[in-house]
């Protein structure tokens, strides 16, 4: 009762449906969100072309700031009941429910560095290298290399493996902070 209780509050106060008298009769409403999503997008890939295209408006930290913007700007609208979340800030539990915590001991990492060692010990060096190797001059090619990620996976290279080749091609992306 109560999931059903929910869903019904979420559609009603979260998905703006009751914002119509009939949100699908005729498909107007749905047209005209969409007509309005169309123009927003384009005014917005306008401002980005503008800017100089996208890598501009990140390496001026548009993108981050817009995103900053917008968060603030939605939690605002929580805190001031603007915007009703059921559970967070409407229809709120009285009882408080204890979530139980997946807590990884001491053991559990041991463990698994032990399964990384044997696996390190156990795969073929030589094979090993020469998928790496051939994933880097793809990579500088500028190939497709899903296959070759793949290829390295089977060698039995480890995710920090295959990141060091994508750092030491394309190098690391350093997000600068700007609000």
């Amino acid at each position: 009762m109560k999931i059903a209780l929910r869903t019904q509050q979420i559609i009603a106060y979260e998905s703006g449906v009751t914002d119509t008298v009939d949100p699908l009769g005729g498909s107007y409403y749905i047209e005209s969100l969409t007509n309005r999503m169309e123009k927003e997008a384009q005014r917005y890939f306008k401002k980005l072309d503008g800017m100089g295209g996208m890598v501009r408006a990140i390496e001026k930290g548009f993108p981050q700031r817009e995103i900053h913007r917008a968060a603030v700007a939605y939690q605002q609208e929580i805190d001031r009941k603007d915007r009703l979340i059921v559970g967070v800030n409407a229809f709120i539990e009285k009882e408080e429910r204890r979530i139980e915590i997946l807590k990884v001991t001491g053991d559990v990492e041991r463990r698994q560095v032990a399964r990384l060692k044997k696996v390190k010990a156990e795969r073929e060096p030589k094979k090993l290298q020469q998928t790496l190797q051939r994933l880097t001059s793809a990579a500088e090619a500028g190939a497709y290399l899903m296959p070759l990620i793949l290829d390295a996976v089977r060698a039995s290279a480890t995710v920090g493996e295959i990141s060091d080749v994508f750092r030491k091609v394309y190098g690391e992306y350093r997000e600068s902070v700007s609000f």
